[in-house]
C-alpha cells in the first residue's frame, strides 16, 4: 500500500528489510551499537563484519548514541549508500517521553539521510521488538512524524521521492496500512 504526501511516496509492505531496494535503510540498533537480535542482527549478518567495526569506531569516538539519535555506516555488503542506525526508546509505561523519543528516531533518521543525499529510506518497526513499544502506538508515531516531515518542507527542494516501512510480520503491515489509509 501506497501513499502520495508533497511528491513523497509513503508506502508499507511486509519483508526483509536487507532486501529492499532503494539508497538507505535504517537500523533499530541499541545505544551501544553492537549488532543484536531482529532487525539489528539482521543488518549486521547481511551487511558483514565492516559495519560492525564501523558501530565500533562510533562507539569509541562518541561511546554510541542516545535514544532518539541516529549514526551512518557504510552498508558492508549491503547495496545502500549507507546504513543509519537509530536507537528507539524502551517502553516504561508512556509516562518516560517514549513517543516524543520514537518521534525523533524518525526525524533523526530523515535529516541523515537527505545529508546524505538519498531519495529513497526505508524503516522498521522501531523499538517493538525486545523494547516493547505497544505496535499501534509506534505505528502511529512513526506515520504521523514522517507525514508531518514531508508535509513541512518545500517539495522543490526534499530530495526524498520514497520513504517504505518495511515490516517483517505481517500484523505489522496491517496496522500501517490501516494507519496510512487515514492520510488518503
Amino acid at each position: 500500500m501506497q501513499i502520495h504526501i508533497n511528491h513523497v511516496e509513503i508506502s508499507v509492505s511486509v519483508g526483509d528489510i536487507t532486501t529492499w531496494q532503494g539508497d538507505m535503510i535504517v537500523n533499530a540498533s541499541n545505544s551501544g551499537l553492537y549488532g543484536g537480535g531482529g532487525v539489528d542482527g539482521a543488518i549486521h549478518r547481511a551487511g558483514g563484519p565492516q559495519i560492525a567495526a564501523e558501530c565500533a569506531v562510533i562507539r569509541q569516538k562518541q561511546g554510541g548514541i542516545l535514544p532518539g539519535e541516529a549514526a551512518v555506516t557504510t552498508a558492508g555488503k549491503l547495496p545502500y549508500l549507507g546504513i543509519i542506525h537509530t536507537v528507539g526508546p524502551i517502553w516504561k509505561g508512556g509516562g518516560a517521553g517514549e513517543a516524543a523519543t520514537l518521534a525523533k528516531c524518525y526525524i533523526s533518521s530523515l535529516d541523515m539521510a537527505i545529508a546524505r543525499g538519498a531519495q529513497s529510506i526505508a524503516f522498521p518497526n522501531i523499538s517493538t521488538g525486545v523494547y516493547n513499544f505497544p505496535k499501534l502506538l509506534a505505528c502511529q508515531t512513526a506515520l504521523s512524524t514522517v507525514v508531518q516531515y514531508v508535509s513541512d518542507r518545500d517539495s522543490q527542494v526534499l530530495p526524498l521521492k520514497t520513504i517504505a516501512f518495511i515490516c517483517f510480520e505481517q500484523d505489522n503491515a496491517k496496522l500501517y496500512e490501516e494507519t496510512l489509509k487515514s492520510y488518503m
